[in-house]
């Protein structure tokens, strides 16, 4: 195989990507499907925004358009790293340069259904962090519920700073 470096970067031939299997048939890949869709989302009943879930390239990654009533933006690249068995997920808001407007988490829990956990540290501007996480369920009505959590001691006890329901959009 040949490697061409190019500037900073080194790729290796299309051929050699083109060799991995399908990522539609892994079945580690299925781990998010339970989300994907597009969603009204509320707390204590009141809209607070909408969710576009998908898979994209081939389902090799799920990507999350999340826009607020307020018409803020986030988005995330959800993706699993093979080698390691792991998902992780890039978050990224136009408040990136602020706490939490940026987060990288990886599943740290999947339960035995289709629910997961995903968690990260969140570094502040004048030192030390904080732990975020964010737990998805899928309940039995059709709905995921989406609980986002701090920790500003290690774990020790959590901040509920978000907790929302996803209804499927008619």
């Amino acid at each position: 195989m040949r490697w061409f470096w190019l500037g900073l970067l080194v790729f290796a031939p299309a051929v050699a990507w083109g060799q991995a299997p399908p990522c539609e048939e892994e079945p580690a890949l299925r781990r998010l499907d339970f989300w994907l869709g597009e969603w009204v989302v509320t707390v204590n009943g009141e809209q607070v925004g909408t969710n576009r879930i998908e898979k994209i390239l081939n389902g090799c990654a799920v990507m999350e358009h999340w826009t607020s009533a307020t018409g803020s933006e986030g988005k995330s690249l959800f993706f699993y790293q093979p080698v390691t068995k792991s998902w992780n997920q890039v978050w990224v808001t136009q408040f990136a340069l602020g706490p939490g407007g940026m987060k990288e988490k990886k599943l740290i829990e999947a339960y035995d259904g289709p629910g997961v956990r995903f968690r990260g540290e969140i570094p502040l501007a004048e030192g030390g962090s904080y732990l975020d996480q964010t737990t998805l369920t899928p309940e039995a009505d059709g709905t995921v519920r989406q609980v986002i959590q701090i920790s500003r001691d290690r774990g020790e006890s959590w901040e509920t700073t978000f907790d929302a329901v996803y209804r499927r959009q008619e």
